[in-house]
């Protein structure tokens, strides 16, 4: 995944929306990881399943990290007041993002990752 993060970087530079989708265990949240190891980030990255959204401020940008897993309802975003980490230029990467289908503004980026037959991952990227 540190090697996939590293070619998507470049991509993310001027921040934006990334869905990530994908089985659970399928990587999401070790791609969330690689990247921000990418951007020089060395603290403890954690998934957000429980809190839903861990954000982390690097140099010059600020990143946030949301996992919708565990929303009943699209809805829900609400209630967590998550407008304003879509104004300006944070880098958002959201897990589940098909849980508020509806309620999430148009992704820059889905990066869709699977099992490949022959072992390992296969990694899908595109800008909709």
């Amino acid at each position: 995944m540190a090697r996939v993060a590293a070619e998507l970087l470049p991509c993310f530079e001027g921040g934006g929306q990334v869905h990530l989708r994908g089985d659970l265990g399928a990587g999401k949240t070790t791609l969330v990881r690689s990247l921000l190891r990418e951007m020089g980030f060395a603290g403890r990255v954690k998934s957000p399943s429980y809190g839903l959204i861990e954000s982390y401020a690097l140099p010059g940008r600020q990143v946030h990290h949301l996992d919708l897993y565990r929303l009943s309802h699209g809805e829900e975003l609400a209630f967590l007041g998550i407008e304003e980490l879509f104004d300006g230029d944070a880098l958002i990467l959201i897990e589940w993002p098909e849980k508020a289908q509806g309620f999430l503004p148009q992704p820059d980026w889905i990066v869709q990752l699977s099992d490949a037959p022959s072992g390992g991952r296969a990694i899908r990227f595109w800008k909709p």
